[in-house]
């Protein structure tokens, strides 16, 4: 059997991730492509265990390294149980964030080396790697905007961060992009979202069946 494809979306708070996602999957599902949607942190029942840890409380809650051992349990658990058994069977996964998310607000966003998470994740999830990721850009104005648009007065440890910190996180994305350029692409995120979904299938054009 044909492996799947594991493809991730990244960005900023706002950044329409959640949104795209299904409309990925209609699209591809559309095309006869079997997907399943899932998210980070989370996906698997521990994974959603250690979520309620994660997102909720004071921005000072946990530290930048406890963030990242909490992340990469969740993704270990999220791994082995959902994502590696999904693409095995065939299906495409598309993870609403996924590794360089940790490396974006653990690592350049809270000072954590790059390579520690790598090694991290190497040791938790046995290295994989999406075949694509998406970063979803917008300003932080606009990310903003629509965060408080969705969440309210209840915006997570993450989205109530100040502006420098959401910076930081967006000169991270850009910055793997430039590294991997065959695998993170970056995309305009602030239109319309059918035109963002249409975006996001030019960008699979070589993996598409």
């Amino acid at each position: 059997m044909t492996r799947g494809r594991f493809l991730s979306l990244e960005g900023g708070e706002g950044a329409g991730k959640s949104t795209q996602a299904r409309a990925l999957a209609a699209a591809l599902e559309a095309r006869g492509v079997p997907v399943l949607v899932t998210r980070e942190p989370g996906g698997s029942e521990g994974a959603e265990a250690i979520r309620e840890l994660l997102m909720q409380g004071d921005v000072r809650r946990w530290s930048a390294h406890a963030e990242a051992l909490l992340f990469a349990a969740a993704r270990a658990d999220h791994v082995e149980k959902r994502i590696a058994p999904a693409l095995g069977a065939g299906t495409w996964v598309i993870c609403d964030r996924f590794l360089d998310s940790s490396r974006a607000y653990q690592g350049l966003g809270g000072g954590i080396d790059d390579a520690a998470l790598l090694a991290l994740h190497g040791f938790g999830s046995r290295g994989l790697l999406p075949d694509r990721t998406f970063v979803l850009e917008v300003s932080i104005d606009q990310g903003r905007a629509r965060a408080e648009e969705r969440d309210g007065v209840d915006a997570d440890r993450f989205a109530s961060r100040g502006d420098d910190f959401h910076a930081a996180v967006a000169r991270a994305f850009r910055g793997f992009a430039e590294q991997e350029p065959e695998r993170v692409r970056l995309v305009d995120a602030s239109g319309a979202p059918a035109a963002v979904t249409s975006r996001l299938l030019a960008g699979l054009a070589d993996l598409l069946p």
